[in-house]
């Protein structure tokens, strides 16, 4: 039986834990995969944006691999090298390393960081096609109050 042939009341009885970890494989592969036709990876865009004084950085300082990861926790995979990562954009000049192993973002990097994120909007169009911004609304709350009743937080 189809998605499509379950009835509404079938549905409501699926595990949300199921459906859940479905979405967001589908999601973080399908975002990855858009990413990594533009030259880059998800894991590279996040050093940039945790680097950086304009997006998630409070203070543009440089951060150890040790802190980036710390910072990412929530979100970065476990199959993520955070090391190898930085390496890839230490080449192309994106980021600089100090004498006590601090990544730093530099200009160029700020200015990919940028440049990269214009991609979202699209990747999030894609995702979100057929879906009304109500409906979406609607999930994510059904979600957060998932969350809640199992004990979670939500942010």
């Amino acid at each position: 039986m189809t998605a499509q042939q379950i009835s509404d009341a079938e549905l409501a009885r699926e595990p949300a834990a199921h459906w859940t970890g479905v979405a967001y494989e589908a999601l973080i592969a399908y975002t990855r995969a858009q990413q990594a036709e533009k030259g880059y990876t998800q894991p590279q865009f996040w050093l940039l944006r945790n680097l950086s004084v304009n997006d998630i950085s409070p203070d543009g300082e440089g951060m150890t691999l040790p802190e980036l990861r710390q910072a990412m926790t929530s979100y970065v995979r476990p199959e993520d090298d955070l090391a190898a990562e930085a390496e890839v954009l230490l080449a192309r000049g994106w980021l600089t390393r100090d004498a006590e192993d601090r990544l730093w973002l530099a200009a160029e990097g700020e200015q990919a960081r940028v440049d990269l994120a214009r991609n979202a909007p699209a990747i999030r169009a894609a995702l979100h096609e057929g879906i009304n911004d109500a409906d979406y609304a609607t999930t994510v709350k059904v979600l957060q109050r998932l969350i809640r009743n199992a004990g979670g937080t939500v942010a």
